[in-house]
C-alpha cells in the first residue's frame, strides 16, 4: 500500500507540472518520411489525455483494488483481535490494582459504577 500510494503521489506531481491544455490535446503521433516528395515528420496531434494523467489515473485504481485486498486479508480483524488484548491487559491491570489496594467490601460495591465512568470519559 505504501509503495502504490508514493506511486500515487510522485504522479500526481508530475500531472501538476503539465500544462491545462497539455492533460488534454497533445501529439499522438510522428512520422519521419525521408523517401517521398515532401519529406519531413509528420505530426498527428489529437485531444486525448495525456499518458501522465492515465498513469496517474490507474495507479490510483491500483492503490484503491490493494487497499481493498489488504482489508480483505484480515488487517481489519486483526486490528479488532489486538484491540481486545489491550482491553483484556486493562481489564487485568486494574483488577490487581483493586486488589492491592484492599478495598472494603462498602468500597468494591462502587467499583462497577466508578471505574467503568472513568474509562468511558478518557474514550
Amino acid at each position: 500500500m505504501h509503495r502504490s500510494a508514493g506511486h500515487v503521489a510522485w504522479l500526481q506531481q508530475k500531472v501538476a507540472e503539465l500544462d491545462d491544455e497539455a492533460l488534454v490535446w497533445g501529439v499522438t503521433e510522428e512520422v519521419n518520411k525521408t523517401a517521398t516528395e515532401f519529406s519531413g515528420i509528420d505530426v498527428t496531434s489529437a485531444a486525448k489525455p495525456n499518458v501522465w494523467l492515465e498513469l496517474y489515473h490507474r495507479e490510483r485504481k491500483h492503490l484503491t483494488d490493494v487497499c481493498k485486498a489488504a482489508l480483505a486479508a484480515g488487517i481489519a480483524e486483526r486490528q479488532v483481535r489486538l484491540a481486545e488484548q489491550q482491553g483484556a491487559l486493562l481489564v487485568g491491570v486494574i483488577q490487581r490494582i483493586l486488589d492491592d489496594l484492599e478495598l472494603t467490601a462498602e468500597q468494591r460495591e462502587l467499583v462497577p459504577t466508578v471505574v467503568p465512568r472513568h474509562l468511558r470519559a478518557v474514550s
